[in-house]
């Protein structure tokens, strides 16, 4: 094999490693989707976001066939302390070593248009897209009775 035919496989199969290795870094917890009833076309996803690498990542995109649209929204409050959500089109950074909570009130995934009712007990299939880490495919738990108690950790993965 030529040099540069070795060459090109070796730096292949190192930015493959490196992908492989940024993906490692992201991990996602206590997971859950909601929507307010059968009738409902719109939804959404809750989990937290850890990165154990040693450099911040950003959310930017996600994607789902569950829905016509899918989101990375947040809550603004206005002048008059109305909240209103917003799409979050830079997404949201993950800090090296710490977590991110997507969580009722702040910030989330939405889906609009849903393609079928969400049904307890479901998943739903959701690729978080990262800057660095890539493409992350999660299934994420139907969960219509979830209460938040405002903390995370009280789940044993």
């Amino acid at each position: 094999m030529p040099f540069s035919s070795k060459f090109m496989a070796v730096l292949a199969a190192v930015t493959f490693a490196s992908a492989a290795m940024a993906q490692d870094t992201i991990t996602v917890e206590d997971a859950y989707a909601r929507s307010a009833g059968k009738a409902a076309k719109a939804g959404a996803a809750f989990m937290v976001i850890q990165n154990s690498g040693d450099a911040e990542d950003r959310l930017i995109g996600v994607q789902s066939d569950a829905a016509a649209r899918v989101e990375l929204h947040t809550h603004q409050i206005d002048a008059n302390g109305v909240a209103k959500m917003i799409h979050v089109e830079e997404g949201f950074v993950i800090p090296a070593g710490e977590s991110h909570m997507l969580k009722r009130g702040g910030d989330h995934v939405m889906f609009m248009g849903l393609a079928a009712p969400f049904e307890q007990g479901e998943t739903v299939p959701v690729t978080l897209i990262f800057e660095k880490a890539g493409e992350v495919v999660i299934e994420v738990p139907i969960d219509l009775e979830h209460h938040d108690t405002g903390g995370h950790g009280s789940h044993s993965n």
